[in-house]
């Protein structure tokens, strides 16, 4: 109960304080006009605004009661103002509230001084601007804030609102004046000032309906992210969906406005009245459609954002994806028409307008064009999708999953799938449908984490692919899928040399844990934006001579913040890891390493040396620069790569290139989808 009261409080203060800011923009618009200010409706308007400022500090103080209520879990706190002095000493949604307070307190002020005062264009710009900055102020307690603080991720959510604010809430002005005509005027120029005031904020609409729906689309992807399927299988995309259908009929209702009736206002008495009648009647629906879209707005602001949330089970059979799809000929040949129609679309349109063409024509010929362009386009990208498809992953990608996964694919999969999961096993001829490569094809790219859960939950009938649900726990399997996602990384890893390519980071390692001789411990995200690793795998003795080599290079390596790690490829003696210990500066790992070599060496395959037959030969010396925001950017592997990072120089150079990199990306997810 205490959610809905809250959705309505927020949707009171949201409401109240957009149709002053709209209400007070319209007003300084009708002001440029040279006249005195005697009309019914801006009298009755004037009026109105500090009733709008009360309800605004009414809807303020409910918010706060109704969060402080949500946020403690205890619904008697909505009535205890020392519950609501906690809250807003102690969180920055308090503080928020606190500036919002203390605007609309002087938004209420102002309301008072023009009230009671002569009405001047400059009173009602100030006036917009206070109510403008209170509404701003609430996106410092958005979702698009809750990610990161600062200018480039709240600024567009800010504008969006202020900006609809403007639209929206200039429409009950706009109402006011429509009633107001069917009283008797007895000055006619009075008629034309009103229709003057119409035809300046129609003017102004059409670029701030533009800017809405521009902001709009930024914020919405911001919150989406790569989600799209929570688009349409979570609150938050059901919610974001019913605001997009409440916008399209007040957008085609505006352009009405602008394009027919209001032009209309001022030609001869019958089409006058025609054109009065048709914007009296649909303003008001647009109105009540408008205080409709900022409930869900309100509603919206409360939901899990699209990529945040948790599908756990996808609700169709079906899924649109260009990657699983890409490269079919139905696929390229339903995107050819697709493109095609949504060309013709924007030509209709263009000229429909050019050829002055019916109304009715210039709407209905590109809407049936853009309805034919996603019939051809939508069935080809569409491919086969269960509950499970866009489940996350709860496993977290590292070493001791995949090395897991590694351990359970042997033991279960090599038999079809073979040693290396190219398919190729000692059963796949006996297979109708033989198994699919894993290793060189792109399967794990084509399809989700979720897709092969589900296979290897269930199986896949008419195949030899069996279920594995009885004889597997729920978090073996997803660290199977974690083996097979590690696995097709590697063999993608082949593109990787000893040379740094700029700003291109595109492979994400998997996180692991270690500890180490000297008893420190610690993972790789810990290094994220702070040092470069340089994860050296070495077998002993044969990788003697390297690491007296890197020994010598260790300080200036930790002078351009780069750490080596280094991890051995096999189990050393006790006697052995002191040797090794003593003569080097860096850290050995000891616990974690078996984990971190076996899934390390999947990155072993280069493009003159793929390593696709038998089980595969890793070799015995291998290293990793991996940068400081945790990608993969070079290898090297002296067995296949040559001198490379033999010259220390040449080592340098390359992490020379990572420190002069700004950051381009975030850090990988340390989850597989």
């Amino acid at each position: 109960m205490i959610e809905v009261i809250g959705a309505l409080f927020r949707w009171l203060q949201l409401a109240s304080n957009m149709i002053l800011v709209g209400g007070c923009v319209f007003l300084a618009i009708a002001a440029r006009a040279n006249t005195a200010f005697d009309s019914p409706w801006l009298t009755r308007l004037n009026r109105v605004l500090p009733w709008l400022s009360v309800t605004l500090l009414v809807g303020l103080v409910g918010l706060l009661a109704t969060t402080t209520a949500q946020a403690t879990g205890v619904a008697e706190n909505a009535w205890r103002p020392g519950a609501w002095l906690d809250l807003l000493q102690k969180t920055r949604i308090g503080l928020v509230w606190m500036v919002r307070a203390a605007l609309a307190l002087l938004v209420f002020g102002v309301a008072l001084y023009v009230r009671f005062s002569s009405w001047a264009r400059w009173q009602y710009v100030l006036y917009a601007t206070v109510a403008a900055l209170t509404l701003a102020a609430g996106s410092l307690a958005s979702h698009s804030a809750a990610d990161e603080l600062s200018v480039i991720s709240v600024l567009p959510y800010a504008l969006h609102i202020v900006l609809a604010s403007v639209w929206l809430g200039g429409l009950p002005a706009v109402l006011s004046i429509m009633f107001a005509a069917t009283v008797k005027r007895s000055h006619e120029e009075v008629d034309r000032f009103d229709i003057q005031t119409l035809k300046r904020f129609s003017a102004i609409a059409l670029p701030v309906m533009v800017a809405v729906v521009a902001t709009g689309t930024i914020v919405a992807n911001d919150m989406v992210g790569t989600s799209y399927a929570a688009l349409v299988a979570t609150s938050w995309g059901w919610f974001l969906n019913t605001k997009i259908a409440l916008l399209a009929p007040i957008l085609v209702i505006g352009a009405c406005a602008r394009h027919i009736w209001i032009p209309s206002l001022d030609q001869n008495t019958d089409v006058s009245a025609a054109g009065g009648r048709g914007l009296r009647k649909w303003v008001t629906v647009e109105v009540m459609l408008a205080l409709v879209l900022v409930l869900v707005a309100t509603i919206l602001t409360n939901a899990v954002p699209a990529k945040h949330a948790v599908i756990e089970d996808w609700p169709y059979p079906f899924r649109f994806s260009i990657d699983a799809t890409w490269g079919g000929v139905g696929m390229m040949i339903g995107a050819g028409v697709g493109v095609t129609l949504l060309i013709l679309a924007v030509g209709a349109v263009v000229l429909g307008r050019s050829r002055r063409w019916e109304t009715k024509w210039r709407i209905a010929i590109p809407a049936i064009l853009a309805v034919c362009a996603l019939i051809a386009a939508l069935p080809p990208l569409a491919t086969q999708a269960f509950p499970e498809t866009y489940r996350k992953t709860p496993v977290p990608f590292d070493t001791i999953s995949v090395a897991n996964g590694a351990a359970l694919f042997a033991a279960n999969c090599v038999p079809c799938h073979g040693p290396q999961a190219k398919g190729n096993g000692v059963l796949a001829k006996t297979f109708t449908i033989p198994p699919v490569d894993l290793l060189t094809e792109p399967h794990t790219a084509k399809h989700t984490a979720g897709d092969f859960f589900h296979w290897l939950t269930h199986g896949i009938p008419g195949t030899g692919m069996p279920a594995f649900a009885d004889k597997l726990s729920e978090e073996d399997r997803w660290d199977l899928v974690n083996f097979l996602h590690a696995t097709s990384r590697g063999y993608q890893a082949r593109l990787i040399n000893p040379y740094v390519a700029p700003n291109q980071p595109y492979m994400a390692p998997q996180n692991f844990s270690y500890s180490t001789h000297d008893g420190t411990s610690g993972t790789l995200k810990d290094f994220r934006r702070q040092k470069a690793i340089l994860l050296v795998l070495f077998s002993w003795p044969e990788s003697q001579a390297r690491l007296s080599q890197l020994r010598q290079a260790d300080a200036a390596l930790r002078t351009a913040d780069t750490v080596i790690l280094t991890v051995p490829l096999n189990d050393l003696k006790p006697q052995d890891l002191t040797v090794i210990t003593a003569a080097t500066p860096f850290q050995v790992t000891t616990q974690g390493a078996p984990e971190i070599a076996r899934s390390y060496s999947l990155f072993r395959r280069t493009l003159s040396n793929p390593d696709l037959a038998g089980e595969g030969t890793t070799p015995n010396h291998m290293e990793f620069l991996i940068d400081r925001y945790g990608y993969l950017r070079a290898r090297w592997i002296p067995a296949v790569d040559g001198s490379g990072w033999a010259d220390i120089a040449e080592l340098t150079r390359q992490i020379e290139q990572l420190n002069r990199e700004k950051e381009i990306r975030p850090p990988p997810d340390d989850h597989v989808h």
